[in-house]
Order: C-alpha cells, then sequence, then structure tokens
C-alpha cells in the first residue's frame, strides 16, 4: 500500500497540467473580449488634440492615402459598385480630396499579394470563405503601403488630416473584439508585420463559418494578435511604434462619431454569423466568467478533500468509499 501516494501522484500531475492547459487557452481566448491593451482615443479627443496643435508641430506618420477593397464574390468580374456603396465612399473621397484614393478589386488584389509577398499566396487562394482574403489584403496594405483602409459601407464626415499623427490604429466598437472596418498605419509598422506574419499559423478551418472567419483573419484574430503585441512591448517603446484604438461605439450614450458613418454592410453574412455574434459580444464573456469561477472553487474542493485525507492517514483512519473515515487496526 506504500506505493499508492506515488501512483496517485503520477495520475495528479498530468491531470494537473492537462487541467491548467485547458484553463491557459479558456482564459487567453476570453481575453480578446474584455477590456483591451493600448489607449483609446475618442474621434472628438483626436480632432480637440488636433486643433489644439499648431501647423508646424503636427508630424504625420501615416501617409495620405485611402484603401478600400471591392472583391465581388457573388458575380467574379463584375467590378461595379453597389450604387449605395458607391455613394458612401464618394464621400471619403470628396472630403480629402488631397489624398490618393485606391480601390483594390480581386485582380488588382491578387497581383498586389503575387508580387509583394508571394510566400503568403498559397493561403490567400486558400482561404475557404472570401472575405478572408479582403480581411488579409487590408493587413498587407497597412504593412507595405500605410495610409488609412476603410469599409465600403464606412463613410466620412469630414477629412481625415487630424487622424494622420498617431503611427497607427485600428477602431473599437466598445463591446467585445477590436474593429477592422477601419485602420490605418504608417508602412513597416511592427503591428502589421505581426498581423501579416501570423497569418499562416492561424489559418485553421473551425466547424462554424462564424469561427473560422472571425478567429482565422477576422476580428477575434486581430484582437488575439493586438493583445500579443501588447505584451511583447517595451516599457518605454518607441513614439514611432505606438498604436492606438480610436473609438466607434455605436451605443446610445457612447462619444460622438467626428469622422466616419456608418452604412449597409452583411456582405459576408453567413447562417451562423447573428447568432455566433452575440454569443461573441455577450454571452462568451459570461460563459468564460463562470467557467473560471467554477475551476477556482473546483480546485479548491479538490485541494479541501486531498488535505482532508492526508490529515486522516497521518492521524491513522482510513477514509472508506461512502467518505466515511475508519480507524487502520495496526
Amino acid at each position: 500500500m506504500r506505493f499508492r501516494p506515488l501512483v496517485s501522484l503520477l495520475f495528479a500531475i498530468p491531470a494537473l497540467a492537462l487541467f491548467g492547459l485547458i484553463v491557459s487557452r479558456i482564459l487567453g481566448f476570453a481575453q480578446i473580449f474584455f477590456e483591451h491593451a493600448g489607449a483609446a482615443l475618442t474621434q472628438e479627443e483626436v480632432e480637440a488634440r488636433y486643433n489644439s496643435s499648431a501647423d508646424s508641430t503636427r508630424q504625420e506618420y501615416i501617409p495620405r492615402i485611402i484603401h478600400q477593397v471591392f472583391h465581388n464574390w457573388r458575380d467574379h468580374g463584375n467590378e461595379t459598385l453597389p450604387g449605395d456603396w458607391d455613394a458612401v465612399r464618394q464621400t471619403c473621397i470628396r472630403s480629402n480630396p488631397d489624398f490618393e484614393y485606391h480601390l483594390w478589386t480581386e485582380s488588382k488584389s491578387l497581383e498586389f499579394i503575387t508580387t509583394e509577398y508571394e510566400w503568403f499566396l498559397s493561403t490567400y487562394e486558400g482561404y475557404k470563405y472570401p472575405v478572408q482574403r479582403v480581411d488579409a489584403l487590408r493587413y498587407f496594405l497597412m504593412r507595405h503601403y500605410g495610409g488609412i483602409y476603410i469599409d465600403l459601407d464606412n463613410g466620412c464626415s469630414r477629412d481625415l488630416k487630424p487622424l494622420l499623427s498617431l503611427p497607427s490604429w485600428v477602431t473599437d466598437g466598445g463591446q467585445g473584439a477590436l474593429s477592422n472596418n477601419i485602420l490605418a498605419a504608417r508602412p513597416g509598422h511592427p503591428y502589421w508585420t505581426l498581423m501579416t506574419d501570423s497569418l499562416i499559423p492561424w489559418s485553421y478551418n473551425y466547424l462554424f463559418p462564424y469561427f473560422t472567419i472571425m478567429y482565422a483573419s477576422g476580428q477575434w484574430y486581430e484582437t488575439a494578435i493586438w493583445q500579443k503585441y501588447h505584451a511583447q512591448l517595451p516599457a518605454e517603446p518607441e513614439e514611432k511604434d505606438g498604436l492606438y484604438r480610436i473609438m466607434m461605439d455605436m451605443r446610445p450614450g457612447a462619444a460622438r462619431w467626428v469622422f466616419f458613418t456608418q452604412g449597409r454592410g452583411g456582405s459576408w453574412d453567413n447562417w451562423d454569423n447573428h447568432f455566433f455574434g452575440f454569443i461573441g459580444n455577450m454571452l462568451i464573456p459570461w460563459i468564460t466568467g463562470h467557467i473560471f469561477l467554477l475551476a477556482v472553487i473546483g480546485g479548491a474542493v479538490g485541494g479541501l478533500v486531498w488535505y482532508r485525507r492526508k490529515r486522516a492517514r497521518r492521524a491513522g483512519y482510513k477514509t472508506l468509499s461512502n467518505g466515511v473515515e475508519e480507524r487502520e487496526m495496526v
């Protein structure tokens, strides 16, 4: 019987290691839905910062380029924009006459990836869902050219010059994961290098389309890499490597939008989008919080049982299968 503690220990160590791995994975996944790292600015704060600085002190990290993407995966080869999207994009072109403007069609996008990032071409062409190519493309555009990427269902309320003084930024809807509908960067910013370099290791196909899109290239992926980037930053990063969240919260009472408007979206909706979108924004934080609580309670109860049995053995008792302690006969 003297080998029983050793056998128990041999079983307990891998069980605890597995338990720790599961908990760490759950917490790592849940982290993308809670408070995000990095500095957050409302659009009003960006405007106020710009207005309070003299022209001579303003540095524009981000080049004056607007990128938009139109991949017509329902009618390949047809590069004519829907009328409402064309009207929305014209608001950005008219508001920023001194910006370069690029509309990236399927053929133009494929040529860019083939020419500049051939190492990614097989992954780009192999994505199961077309929107994943749009996701990946916007990240490579930020890495290569810099500028401001804007989804076609987002318009502009005014010129975007005040946003150019930040080295890089993404948008934050104020709940759930970060957004990738509007992005901006200086060329070669290390966050976008990490984003693009991480796409291949993350390119899994999950059971549900929404999970595959969101976690292999979309907003969940973006947020996970965001957290990883900030975890690797030195205590005092260089100003040119700064990274900000521009708030675009649509909920009542949220900060006013200054630069952007919202139009019709939903171009990549699958059957599971609304269901898992609700889960991602609302239920996952609730569920993971309770799972963590149950894990802590389970660990505490297990530790108490182990301590009780150990104490009973020291006192000369053995615990029967029904939980009753009986003094051992010597």
